[in-house]
């Protein structure tokens, strides 16, 4: 029966991603701690290769369809995957079960909710005043940052957020690219924010499962249930209510950051 509570909150989550682009992560990690009792470190490590299964998928799809603009994902994941490494690293330190430790994620997870809470509703609002499409020398002058150091720097600090509480690599990202990069098609976006988010959750979930903060049998489970939810929901989202889901999903995660923050 618990097995089969598994299966369900991985397809809800599944589901959710498919029609809001938003990461398993900002989900999958507070139904796992407070609908399930798992540990902190154990969730957060877990969720980080649900995260890079899940979203592998759809990577290599957009690959194939040419959606994916590989200057802007090298120069967000140049900062992204060392900052996860550092991150995992001092993780191995001081020791994911800590009592300290588990207390700095959660209060960090809480914030990063609230982020992400905050960045799903400016999508909700915002997000259909983005062009959908401009031609290849549009696009070639979109790439193109202020500063190449701006995505590094940000991508830093994704990589850390992510690495720490599984959390920051789906709406906070597209957020952060939505800003950097403000000429660039929205599905562009969320295609490049999908491509970096996959060596990112890879690293940083293979390094917690260095330090054992993977339970693996539970990311199976998971898995079985996520897979169909996200091909669901990749086939539903043209009839979804966007905004409406969105403002939604912005008050849930809000709760859930609320929560924990105050645990």
């Amino acid at each position: 029966m618990h097995d089969f509570a598994f299966v369900f909150a991985g397809f809800f989550v599944g589901l959710v991603v498919g029609l809001t682009g938003v990461g398993g992560g900002s989900l999958m990690t507070p139904i796992l701690i407070f609908g399930f009792g798992i540990k902190p470190y154990l969730a957060i490590g877990t969720d980080l290769l649900f995260a890079a299964a899940t979203k592998f998928g759809g990577a290599v799809g957009l690959a194939r369809s040419r959606h994916i603009d590989w200057p802007v994902v090298a120069l967000l994941s140049a900062g992204s995957i060392p900052a996860a490494l550092v991150t995992i690293f001092v993780l191995h330190r001081l020791g994911p079960a800590n009592p300290a430790v588990q207390s700095v994620m959660t209060t960090t997870l809480g914030a990063a909710l609230l982020l992400t809470a905050a960045a799903t509703l400016y999508k909700a609002i915002k997000g259909k005043s983005i062009p959908r499409e401009i031609d290849a020398e549009q696009i070639a002058q979109a790439i193109r940052p202020r500063h190449w150091v701006q995505p590094v720097l940000f991508g830093a600090a994704i990589g850390t957020l992510v690495s720490l509480t599984s959390v920051g690599a789906g709406a906070i990202g597209v957020t952060v690219l939505m800003l950097l990069y403000p000429a660039l098609p929205l599905p562009r976006i969320i295609a490049a924010d999908i491509a970096y988010a996959v060596p990112l959750t890879l690293v940083a979930g293979l390094g917690h499962a260095s330090i054992g903060s993977v339970n693996w049998p539970l990311l199976g489970t998971l898995l079985i249930g996520s897979l169909p939810g996200i091909w669901l929901g990749s086939r539903l989202v043209r009839h979804a209510p966007d905004r409406v889901i969105r403002s939604l999903l912005s008050l849930l995660l809000a709760y859930a950051g609320a929560r924990l923050i105050s645990i």
